[in-house]
Parts: structure tokens; sequence; C-alpha cells
């Protein structure tokens, strides 16, 4: 048996939802029969958030408060646990499939399988992160959490995931970029664990988006060119008009809708949003890094995974962040591992700078003065003879 080197999540970390608050405000205000499941389940997720919110605010300890025994096993080898909540609130649930099973009849069940193989999937070939603590730390998801919970979320620990309320949201699971995006908050806990506040905390936001959208570009072996970019593709029910959650590749664009309202992501600085909700707008201000992200994708091309995916990883696992590191400090840290990994001034580099400029967060270079060439002098014009 091997024995992971420090406490399991001593403290409980921030909740991170997939649905930010301020969309779930909006559905629990809709008034009338159409929606009315919608507006009740929006009302009961709203309250189990924030009570969870308020556990994790007074730092009470998790279970695991000493260190976790782990079967011997191959790094990068699979360790998968689905349960079953069955419309209960009490974790983990009954285990309903382990490592190695076949699919049954649950797609719920098997998405959540899937999803969590194919985020490990990507950490490991891509990056030789074994699970999300890098030390192998055993994947665990339950599923049919709460009554049309709309929502799903990493706890610390393991996965949990709402089945929607079936007007609005279909169930959780279905997106493979939201699985990806909720387990990328385990590791940005064992890593630079920014604060989930203010501009930190959309960075922490940001990076789940970003190795979320490659999670699933990886699994379908789409370029960037052919990605969608979208986080949370699937989400919504046919009852209204939405692609996603949010859009990376131009922020403020996934829903347009009576019910949902305006996707209110900026795209840039200039519509950066100062507000106290959400965290400081951590599911706000993350559509500016998103989209800084998807601009040095589009520049490289190829596959996002590769080039851009590594200088986002080594930034965040690297020594250049620290908890509370804003926008600025991320665009410097990316830049200088751009540099370090690919060369300064080389083709990569300049994409990082360049797409942090776009965005508005570091000044954009100034181009180089244009000089009048140097023409020869002319000669003297002849003496006519005397």
């Amino acid at each position: 048996m091997d024995t992971l080197p420090y406490p399991l999540n001593p403290r409980l970390p921030p909740h991170c939802t997939i649905v930010p608050p301020y969309l779930l405000v909006r559905l629990a205000k809709l008034d009338g029969p159409r929606f009315a499941q919608a507006a009740a389940a929006a009302r009961q997720s709203l309250l189990r958030d924030s009570q969870i919110r308020q556990l994790r605010g007074g730092g009470r300890p998790f279970a695991y408060s000493g260190a976790r025994t782990l079967p011997t096993r191959t790094p990068g080898e699979f360790d998968r646990t689905i349960s079953d909540a069955g419309g209960q609130e009490r974790l983990p649930g009954r285990r309903v499939r382990a490592e190695g099973q076949a699919p049954g009849s649950d797609p719920a069940v098997n998405e959540a399988y899937d999803g969590l193989g194919s985020t490990q999937t990507l950490f490991w070939s891509q990056f030789g992160r074994d699970s999300v603590d890098g030390s192998g730390l055993p994947l665990d998801a339950t599923v049919h959490y709460g009554k049309q919970y709309d929502n799903a979320f990493w706890d610390g620990e393991r996965m949990v995931f709402g089945d929607g309320d079936g007007e609005v949201f279909n169930r959780f699971t279905i997106s493979l970029s939201v699985i990806g995006h909720e387990l990328t908050h385990g590791v940005t806990q064992f890593t630079a664990n920014l604060e989930y506040r203010g501009q930190s905390g959309a960075l922490n936001e940001s990076i789940s988006d970003v190795f979320g959208a490659l999670v699933e570009q990886h699994a379908r072996k789409q370029s960037t060119a052919e990605a969608s970019w979208l986080i949370g593709k699937g989400l919504f029910t046919d009852q209204v008009e939405g692609e996603a959650l949010r859009s990376m590749k131009a922020p403020g664009t996934a829903y347009n809708d009576d019910v949902l309202g305006k996707d209110p992501q900026p795209a840039s600085m200039a519509g950066y949003v100062e507000t106290e909700d959400d965290n400081g707008g951590v599911h706000l201000n993350s559509g500016i890094p998103n989209r800084a992200f998807f601009l040095v994708a589009e520049s490289l091309g190829g596959n996002a995974w590769e080039t851009p995916g590594r200088i986002w990883y080594d930034t965040l696992t690297g020594t250049g962040l620290d908890r509370r590191s804003n926008f600025a400090a991320f665009a410097a840290a990316t830049a200088d591992t751009a540099a370090r990994l690919y060369g300064n001034s080389s083709t990569a580099h300049d994409a990082v700078l360049q797409a942090w400029a776009t965005v508005g967060v570091v000044a954009a270079s100034p181009a180089p003065a244009l000089t009048q060439p140097t023409l020869p002098t002319p000669p003297a014009p002849a003496q006519p003879p005397e």
C-alpha cells in the first residue's frame, strides 16, 4: 500500500459550481406555468449552494484529515468509482460502477465514468500528471445528486452531478467539458490553489474552462479550428435559445434568450465587471482570460492541447503564481513560460504576448518606428566651362 505524503484536503475548498449564481437567480424569478419547475429547481439549487458555501466559509475540516492510504498502482492507471445519490443530498451515495466494470443502462453513470477517464487521459498523456493531485488520487463521482439539482461541482474529493430540472437544464453529465472543468478545479486546488475571489477567482474559473475544453477536444480529436470552444454545450434543453454556458471564442455570445437573458461575459478588459456578487465576478470576468487562451490557440493552429495547453499547464503548476495572482501576473507568467519552453520571441511567445494585449490585460507592444531610408547624396551639378 502507498500512502499520500500529505493530508488530503485538511480544509474545505471553495464551492466551485459550473452554473454561475446569476443565471440561477434569473431562473428563480421566472413567473408563470411554462417554467414553473425550472424556477422551483433554481431556487432550491441556490439554497443548497448557499448552504455549502457557508459550510466551506467556516473552514470545517473534511472527514479525511490525515493521510489517505491508496492501493499500490501503476502511475497513470485509472481508478474510477461512480456512486448514485438517488435524488438525496448525502454523499457519496450507493456505489454503482467501479473501475473496469461494464457500462450499464444509466446514461449518467456511463457519462460520468467515461468523462473521468477522458480527463485523466488528457492530463496523463499530454502533461504526465497522475490524477488531479499528481499522485494517483482515485477519481470518484456521484450522480443523481438532489432532486432536479441544477449544477455540478467538485467538493475537494469527488465530482457531484445534478440531473437538471428538465425544462431549462439537462443532466449535467451530458457535457464532457463540464466534467473536465470541474475536475480541473481539483488540479488547481493541488497546485496554484488560486483564491476564489476577484481576478484570482476568475483565473481559477478560466483555467477550468481551458482544460475542460481541452479534455473535450482531445477526446474528440478536434483541432483548434474544428472545436466549438463552448463550455457546457448540450446542457440547455431545446425549450430555450442557448448554445452553452460560455463561449471561449466569443465571450458574451453563448446564449441570448427571454428565459436565460443574455450572456453577460466580457471579452476584454474594456468590459470588466466590478461586482461583489459571484465572489467578485469569477464566472463573469473569466471570459477575458478564456479569450486570451483561444487567441493563442488560434494563432498557433493545430491541436490546442499541445503548445497552448503546455504553456497554461506549466504556468499553473510552476512557481510563478501565488494564491492571489491577478490577470496581469498570470499574463506575465504565461509569457515567461512560453519563452522558457519555446524561446524568447518565438512564435509561441509572440502569440501569448499578442493575445493578452488583444484582451487589454497588457499594453500592446509599440509598432516599430518608421524611418526614412537614407538616400545617397546626389552629385553636385557640373559647372559650365568659363
